[in-house]
């Protein structure tokens, strides 16, 4: 198994040199192989089970299914963003205090797999009309656990996969759990969506909960050498810490600007959909095609993205923004250029464009954050930056009233500036 690992790692890796194990403990080296296997497995697994049961799309057709209302389905997304974002900080700290953190990784996995385990058992055997809510309350826990998840996560790569790798690694994970998902995206749409019955969903929900289940025993196998555990601090410290971090860290706190600014990525896809709609106003098998075009996008700019992050991630950064920007002019020629008289598929590119930014605007801040906390004091960095940002999707949740009061073109247009602010600011970013 360890010469299967190694033959994984450098078919993948393709190292000319004998390995460099940079910024991580010299008795961890003999380890990465293993970890970097494991470590790719668990997320593949994780990618599909997040497409499976997904917030923005696949628990929406569920809820709408159980006859839950338009302000419970838009819910969803909310509860997701601050369920997983905004409680790190108060947790940061007590990982801290331990000197092996994935096991806070492996424990959320599998409240993870326990939430959707539940979720389904009510669906096969539960008050159909409570469905919806048990859904909502259920989402809420999970949320609350890929949180606490998210922080153990970045401490532990920080301590086990090498500094010039940790990019590729996570590229590895998105494309291989792309594929998977691209596949499971067809068949939700395709097939299940003409055919769909509460037992279908429940397997859904089951289904999703093994692949959990499985990615939490991969994560406990991987080998962490023990790490300090100096400064390790309660909630309210940790609080204190955190704002002191913003306030006296310069380059951090332009870091927290960067990826707030970045969030106009992901933010344009919706209304982006609102303007498909326009095109050509069809239903759920519309969808298919946009999963497909995103799964894509994913799968083939993921390992070039990669390279360029363990390169520079600040480099990445400007590139998705100019990506995405390019995708945001495409989707203006709709409207300015309507003689045309363009129809759906020549909107396509358009998803297809965002997808391919969004993949590397994900991959460079979580790069650029790895590589730039300090090891023994990853988790704060970590949670305080989720946490900001988590701040930040409240507010930004308020940016659709550009779209309600001047129209979808000048949304698009406010979301491009953020870019172009965003790719200001990386050049005031340290290099790391």
């Amino acid at each position: 198994m360890a010469e299967l690992n190694e033959r994984f790692y450098d078919y993948l890796i393709e190292e000319d040199e004998p390995r460099a194990c940079r910024a991580i403990p010299d008795d961890a080296c003999t380890n990465v192989p293993k970890n970097f296997t494991l470590n790719i497995a668990n997320g593949t697994l994780t990618k599909l089970a997040e497409k499976i049961i997904s917030p923005n799309l696949t628990l929406a057709w569920i809820m709408h299914f159980f006859g839950a209302s338009s302000a419970m389905v838009g819910a969803l997304v909310p509860i997701k963003d601050a369920g997983s974002l905004l409680p790190q900080l108060a947790v940061s700290g007590k990982i801290r205090s331990y000197s092996i953190r994935k096991n806070f990784w492996v424990i959320s996995g599998l409240v993870q797999a326990f939430c959707w385990l539940a979720a389904a058992g009510h669906i096969f055997f539960g008050n159909q009309d409570t469905v919806p809510l048990i859904i909502l309350i259920l989402l809420a826990v999970f949320s609350i656990a890929s949180g606490v998840a998210s922080v153990a996560y970045k401490d532990v790569i920080g301590k086990t996969i090498p500094k010039n790798t940790r990019g590729q690694m996570l590229s590895y994970r998105s494309t291989f759990g792309g594929v998977l998902s691209l596949i499971a995206g067809v068949l939700l749409v395709f097939f299940i969506q003409e055919n769909a019955d509460k037992t279908i969903y429940g397997y859904m929900f089951l289904f999703a909960s093994i692949l959990w289940l499985i990615a939490s025993l991969l994560f406990f196998n991987i080998k962490e050498e023990k790490g300090a555990t100096e400064g390790g601090r309660n909630p309210f410290q940790e609080i204190k810490e955190g704002v002191s971090l913003i306030k006296d860290e310069k380059d951090f706190r332009n870091f927290l600007f960067t990826r707030a600014l970045l969030m106009a990525v992901p933010l344009l896809q919706p209304f982006y959909v609102l303007v498909a709609k326009d095109i050509d106003d069809t239903t759920w098998s519309l969808l298919g095609y946009l999963i497909i075009v995103n799964g894509l996008a994913n799968v083939l700019s993921s390992p070039f993205w990669g390279k360029i992050a363990d390169q520079s991630s600040t480099r990445l950064m400007r590139i998705s923004s100019f990506i995405a920007i390019a995708g945001g002019i495409y989707a203006l020629l709709f409207y300015f250029v309507s003689d045309w008289n363009l129809g759906f598929y020549y909107f396509i590119p358009v998803f297809f464009i965002n997808g391919i930014a969004y993949s590397g605007a994900r991959l460079s801040r979580k790069t650029y954050l790895v590589d730039y906390a300090p090891s023994e004091n990853k988790a704060t960095y970590v949670s305080v930056a989720n946490t900001f940002i988590g701040l930040f999707t409240l507010i930004a949740a308020g940016f659709g009233l550009v779209a309600e009061y001047f129209g979808l073109p000048a949304q698009i247009l406010f979301f491009m500036s953020l870019l172009v602010g965003a790719i200001v600011l990386s050049y005031r970013l340290k290099k790391v």
